[in-house]
Protein backbone atom coordinates (compact mmCIF):
# COMPACT_ATOMS: atom_id res chain seq x y z
CA UNK A 1 0.00 0.00 0.00
CA UNK A 2 1.11 3.21 -0.59
CA UNK A 3 1.25 6.43 1.64
CA UNK A 4 -1.69 7.88 0.03
CA UNK A 5 -3.77 4.99 0.38
CA UNK A 6 -2.53 4.00 3.76
CA UNK A 7 -3.33 7.51 5.18
CA UNK A 8 -6.76 7.20 3.33
CA UNK A 9 -7.03 4.04 5.56
CA UNK A 10 -6.47 5.42 8.84
CA UNK A 11 -9.07 7.95 8.14
CA UNK A 12 -11.48 5.48 7.70
CA UNK A 13 -10.46 4.11 10.71
CA UNK A 14 -10.31 6.78 12.35
CA UNK A 15 -14.14 7.92 11.41
CA UNK A 16 -15.07 4.41 12.16
CA UNK A 17 -13.85 4.54 15.87
CA UNK A 18 -15.61 7.69 16.43
CA UNK A 19 -18.68 5.79 14.95
CA UNK A 20 -18.52 3.44 16.74
CA UNK A 21 -17.70 5.49 20.20
CA UNK A 22 -20.75 7.57 19.82
CA UNK A 23 -22.78 3.54 19.67
CA UNK A 24 -20.76 2.51 22.83
CA UNK A 25 -22.16 5.50 24.55
CA UNK A 26 -25.43 5.71 23.60
CA UNK A 27 -25.94 1.81 24.16
CA UNK A 28 -24.13 2.64 27.81
CA UNK A 29 -26.97 5.61 28.42
CA UNK A 30 -29.39 3.94 27.80
CA UNK A 31 -28.41 0.99 29.97
CA UNK A 32 -28.40 2.96 32.99
CA UNK A 33 -31.56 4.61 32.64
CA UNK A 34 -30.00 8.47 30.84
CA UNK A 35 -30.45 10.07 26.94
CA UNK A 36 -28.13 8.94 24.81
CA UNK A 37 -24.61 10.25 26.06
CA UNK A 38 -26.02 12.14 28.85
CA UNK A 39 -23.71 9.96 30.79
CA UNK A 40 -20.19 11.53 28.62
CA UNK A 41 -21.61 15.23 30.58
CA UNK A 42 -21.50 13.84 34.47
CA UNK A 43 -17.72 13.02 33.39
CA UNK A 44 -17.51 16.94 33.59
CA UNK A 45 -18.94 17.49 36.38
CA UNK A 46 -16.76 14.44 37.90
CA UNK A 47 -13.51 16.12 36.67
CA UNK A 48 -14.29 19.65 37.14
CA UNK A 49 -16.37 19.90 40.55
CA UNK A 50 -19.17 21.81 41.08
CA UNK A 51 -20.24 24.31 38.32
CA UNK A 52 -22.27 27.11 36.76
CA UNK A 53 -25.01 26.01 34.61
CA UNK A 54 -23.59 28.49 31.90
CA UNK A 55 -20.08 27.26 33.04
CA UNK A 56 -21.44 23.50 31.86
CA UNK A 57 -22.83 24.93 28.71
CA UNK A 58 -19.47 26.67 27.97
CA UNK A 59 -17.55 23.60 28.44
CA UNK A 60 -19.93 20.91 26.84
CA UNK A 61 -20.67 23.22 23.71
CA UNK A 62 -23.93 22.89 24.52
CA UNK A 63 -27.18 25.53 24.60
CA UNK A 64 -28.25 26.86 27.77
CA UNK A 65 -31.61 25.59 26.94
CA UNK A 66 -30.24 22.15 26.49
CA UNK A 67 -27.81 22.30 29.62
CA UNK A 68 -31.40 23.18 31.44
CA UNK A 69 -32.74 20.02 30.26
CA UNK A 70 -30.05 18.14 31.02
CA UNK A 71 -29.67 19.19 34.75
CA UNK A 72 -33.20 18.75 35.21
CA UNK A 73 -32.63 15.30 33.97
CA UNK A 74 -29.70 14.44 36.66
CA UNK A 75 -32.00 16.48 39.16
CA UNK A 76 -34.97 13.74 38.64
CA UNK A 77 -32.07 10.80 39.38
CA UNK A 78 -30.65 12.51 42.04
CA UNK A 79 -26.70 12.97 40.04
CA UNK A 80 -26.82 17.01 40.58
CA UNK A 81 -28.61 19.57 42.54
CA UNK A 82 -28.85 22.58 42.16
CA UNK A 83 -27.97 25.33 44.57
CA UNK A 84 -28.06 29.45 44.90
CA UNK A 85 -24.79 31.25 43.74
CA UNK A 86 -24.47 32.79 47.55
CA UNK A 87 -22.66 36.09 45.85
CA UNK A 88 -25.40 36.03 42.89
CA UNK A 89 -28.57 34.89 42.82
CA UNK A 90 -29.13 34.63 39.48
CA UNK A 91 -26.87 31.87 38.92
CA UNK A 92 -27.39 28.40 39.78
CA UNK A 93 -24.36 26.29 40.74
CA UNK A 94 -24.60 22.37 39.59
CA UNK A 95 -23.44 20.35 42.54
CA UNK A 96 -22.35 16.88 41.51
CA UNK A 97 -23.23 13.97 43.54
CA UNK A 98 -20.19 11.87 42.63
CA UNK A 99 -20.45 8.74 45.08
CA UNK A 100 -23.62 8.23 42.88
CA UNK A 101 -22.74 8.95 39.89
CA UNK A 102 -19.89 6.67 40.14
CA UNK A 103 -21.59 3.99 41.49
CA UNK A 104 -24.06 4.51 38.64
CA UNK A 105 -21.45 4.22 35.93
CA UNK A 106 -18.84 2.35 37.13
CA UNK A 107 -20.69 -1.17 37.15
CA UNK A 108 -21.01 -0.86 33.15
CA UNK A 109 -17.95 0.74 32.30
CA UNK A 110 -15.76 -1.82 34.37
CA UNK A 111 -15.20 -4.39 31.76
CA UNK A 112 -14.62 -1.83 29.10
CA UNK A 113 -12.09 -0.16 30.89
CA UNK A 114 -10.02 -3.78 31.86
CA UNK A 115 -10.52 -4.94 28.01
CA UNK A 116 -9.12 -1.34 27.02
CA UNK A 117 -5.98 -1.39 29.81
CA UNK A 118 -5.88 -5.02 28.82
CA UNK A 119 -5.29 -3.87 25.09
CA UNK A 120 -2.56 -1.04 25.74
CA UNK A 121 -0.73 -3.47 27.88
CA UNK A 122 -0.22 -5.93 24.95
CA UNK A 123 2.01 -2.37 23.72
CA UNK A 124 5.73 -1.59 23.69
CA UNK A 125 6.37 1.27 25.34
CA UNK A 126 7.78 2.40 22.09
CA UNK A 127 4.34 1.48 20.41
CA UNK A 128 2.09 2.95 23.40
CA UNK A 129 4.51 6.61 22.94
CA UNK A 130 3.55 6.42 19.21
CA UNK A 131 -0.04 5.76 20.43
CA UNK A 132 0.05 9.14 22.95
CA UNK A 133 1.81 11.30 20.41
CA UNK A 134 -1.43 10.59 18.13
CA UNK A 135 -3.82 10.86 20.77
CA UNK A 136 -2.37 14.13 21.85
CA UNK A 137 -1.59 15.55 18.17
CA UNK A 138 -5.13 14.88 17.65
CA UNK A 139 -6.89 16.24 20.48
CA UNK A 140 -4.93 19.20 19.78
CA UNK A 141 -6.42 19.12 16.22
CA UNK A 142 -9.98 18.67 17.74
CA UNK A 143 -9.64 21.75 19.80
CA UNK A 144 -8.61 24.08 17.11
CA UNK A 145 -11.14 22.76 14.92
CA UNK A 146 -13.85 23.35 17.80
CA UNK A 147 -12.58 27.30 18.55
CA UNK A 148 -13.06 27.33 14.75
CA UNK A 149 -16.35 25.69 13.93
CA UNK A 150 -17.83 28.40 17.26
CA UNK A 151 -16.24 31.23 16.04
CA UNK A 152 -18.24 31.10 12.89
Amino acid sequence: MNPAEEIIRMRKLSQRYAYTSIQLHESIGRKIGLIGTDHKYLGFLIQKGQMTAGELAVLTGLSTGAVTGLIDRFESKKLVKRQSDKTDRRKIIIIPNIEKITKLITPVYKDFQDSTDELFSSFSISELNILGKYFESALEIMDREIENVNKK
